[in-house]
């Protein structure tokens, strides 16, 4: 009953005329570019790091539960990415606005490399939605948008109410450490034929048939969760479905 609701009064929201098109308080309007994207515009310091750590109290990657020894083993992530608000209408902010948004910590969590530059990536919700914390991380990217004024486009907005449809919490959960993560599927292979993505011509250097850590944070892909393509390449030693942490 409750996801009928809402899905009639998305409905309702997203055939109103386009002068009032709005999702919970965002305009609803195609991604536009009006400048060039260049990531320098986004400028942030690494010492943003430490506040990110201490926001949510561990060095914590809320994306799979994942707990690091260090925040070495990190990527500081925005959530909504910078080009991806750079098209929802920041390309025509100020310098100071932009800069702002890169180190805002409404924005800003952690995530393993191999999670943030191979698996989330620029991605929108429409794309992409982690596979722990899904309510907590579309809820959030709302606040992002709302507090910078950004667009949201419909796609997105079908995808978060069809989220936030099932969440009895947006807030986020802290798993315990040593929980196994769960599987996730890499973009890449979502929709597409058995093998299209070729992981041992990719990553194996030696071409012995096996993909080593060595190879693996040579050609930035580690820490592999179990779903990505080198995995099954790869040797889990303690079973937990990441390999190379």
């Amino acid at each position: 009953m409750r996801r009928a609701a809402l899905t009639t009064g998305l409905v309702a929201v997203l055939a109103a005329p386009a002068s009032a098109e709005s999702y919970r308080g965002i305009e609803v309007a195609p991604e536009r570019r009006c400048a060039p994207y260049d990531r320098d515009d986004y400028r942030y310091s690494q010492s943003v790091e430490a506040r990110i750590v201490a926001s949510i109290g561990r060095v914590y990657g809320p994306y799979t539960g994942r707990c690091f020894a260090s925040a070495r083993e990190t990527d500081i992530e925005h959530m909504v990415a910078t080009s991806e608000a750079h098209d929802s209408g920041l390309c025509g902010a100020t310098a100071a606005v932009k800069s702002a948004f890169a180190s805002d910590l409404l924005n800003l969590t952690l995530a393993a490399p191999g999670v943030n530059r191979h698996l989330k990536g620029a991605r929108d919700v429409a794309e992409w939605t982690p596979p722990r914390n899904a309510c907590w991380f579309v809820a959030r990217t709302l606040d992002v948008r709302r507090k910078y004024g950004l667009t949201i486009d419909r796609a997105e907005a079908a995808t978060a109410e069809a989220v936030l449809a099932d969440c009895d919490s947006t807030e986020m959960q802290i798993v315990a450490c040593g929980a196994p993560a769960p599987d996730v599927v890499y973009p890449a292979e979502r929709n597409s034929p058995a093998g299209e993505v070729d992981a041992l011509a990719l990553w194996d250097d030696n071409g012995d048939g096996r993909i080593t850590c060595a190879e693996a944070r040579r050609h930035g892909i580690a820490p592999v969760p179990r779903g990505h393509p080198a995995y099954r390449y790869m040797r889990d030693g303690d079973g937990d479905g990441i390999v190379c942490e």
